[in-house]
């Protein structure tokens, strides 16, 4: 039998609720993490690089993924001081690769790397799950935050849906659903004020998502062939949600999405982070068929499972349901695993952390970052970690 998946366990960093101890005793064995406190596009030195690598030793643990250097917006929008803000994310790369930390997830979506319009949704055992609900989102996008080229964008059954959403709701649940939209800046519990916002979306407006592809394609080939020297591997995080939102291109979303990042700079160094959830928002999406055609490029996992609804909404199900087959998923990861033996590769080992987990019984206690609770993510991680040995005793003993 070959190696096991890696399991790992995001980690927020020293003022997490959810600590290393507690993580070790998820069965967990590698953290995935971040210099959050660094302002994105600035060089992560190697002294602090250590400094957390160190406490993660400490704690009996492997500071497995970078889970993100964040790419500074000059570099997605193409602005002036873009060269300069490459030279860092390198001169970063440097420094992770001397501590010995090779796996580096980003992402490339414009301002929020990630949007909810419900960090509370109740489900009808009583756990909370994060949810995408459609109609509050244009609510929020029309009647909010009022950006001008939303009437255009929306359909009139959208339109008509999110005013009668819109009228339903009291003053105090406006203020929670901005606060849940404005919530998704990178590795932060930060949350952007509508002015601030607009500022950001008018950086912009002459973006549309060729041009966004291009601007990925440029740090692609800026920095890939400096990762390769390094031996560190770059992986891509989809779009979440994989459609676009407040007039902002999406380009991480579809397997032609993926197929143009790995064929923008060819090389066993960009790679992608293969996530379940965010892939697994859009129906058009055939995961296990997609495993299959990208595989070799997989360098870490996020596996989660949303339920998807007809008007483009979802939420956060349980690992091992929702709307994506995560037992025809975890089966082609296997097989990949398998290709990369006989070949004689010698990343096996897939990172792979159980993504977004519920808030569930003691979980309520703690005010951890939305989605990444101790309960509702060691008990996914015990479902995926079953799942693999069940399908691997089933293949190959």
């Amino acid at each position: 039998m070959f190696s096991n998946l890696e399991q790992t366990f995001r980690w927020y960093g020293p003022s997490d609720p959810v600590t290393l101890a507690a993580i070790r005793q998820t069965g967990a064995t590698g953290i995935v993490t971040a210099l959050h406190h660094i302002p994105s596009g600035e060089v992560w030195t190697i002294d602090e690089i250590e400094k957390r690598k160190n406490v993660i030793l400490s704690a009996g643990l492997k500071w497995s993924v970078v889970e993100s250097v964040n790419i500074h917006e000059s570099i997605k929008t193409a602005g002036t001081e873009r060269e300069k803000y490459a030279e860092k994310y390198i001169a970063s790369l440097k420094n992770l690769s001397q501590a010995g930390i090779k796996t580096v997830c980003y992402n490339f979506m414009p301002v929020l790397d990630w949007t909810r319009t419900d960090i509370d949704y109740r489900l009808p055992n009583g756990a909370s799950a994060l949810r995408f609900y459609a109609p509050a989102l244009a609510a929020f996008d029309l009647y909010i935050l009022e950006r001008e080229d939303a009437y255009k964008e929306f359909t009139i059954q959208q339109k008509q849906d999110a005013k009668l959403y819109f009228d339903s709701l009291g003053t105090e649940e406006k203020n929670r659903l901005t606060s849940n939209v404005m919530a998704g800046l990178p590795g932060t519990k930060d949350v952007l004020t509508i002015d601030q916002f607009k500022g950001h979306l008018e950086n912009y407006n002459d973006v549309d998502a060729a041009r966004l592809k291009e601007n990925l394609a440029w740090f692609l080939q800026a920095i890939i062939p400096e990762a390769e020297k390094l031996g560190v591997k770059m992986c891509i995080h989809p779009d979440d949600p994989p459609f676009p939102i407040f007039g902002l291109p999406r380009i991480i979303s579809t397997e032609n999405d993926l197929l143009d990042v790995v064929n923008a700079a060819p090389s066993p160094s960009n790679g992608l982070t293969f996530c379940t959830g965010s892939l697994g928002a859009r129906a058009d999406n055939n995961l296990p068929r997609m495993i299959e055609r990208l595989g070799k490029h997989i360098h870490f996992l996020h596996l989660r499972n949303v339920q998807r609804e007809a008007d483009g909404s979802f939420y956060e199900a349980d690992h091992l349901g929702g709307s994506t087959d995560m037992c025809a998923v975890m089966k082609n990861i296997i097989l990949e695993q398998k290709k990369r033996m006989d070949s004689g590769r010698d990343d096996i080992a897939i990172p792979m952390r159980p993504d977004h987990g519920h808030k569930l019984l003691d979980d309520f206690n703690y005010n951890t970052f939305p989605g990444y609770s101790a309960i509702g993510r060691l008990k996914g991680l015990a479902e995926l970690r079953g799942l693999e040995m069940g399908i691997k005793n089933t293949l190959y003993q």
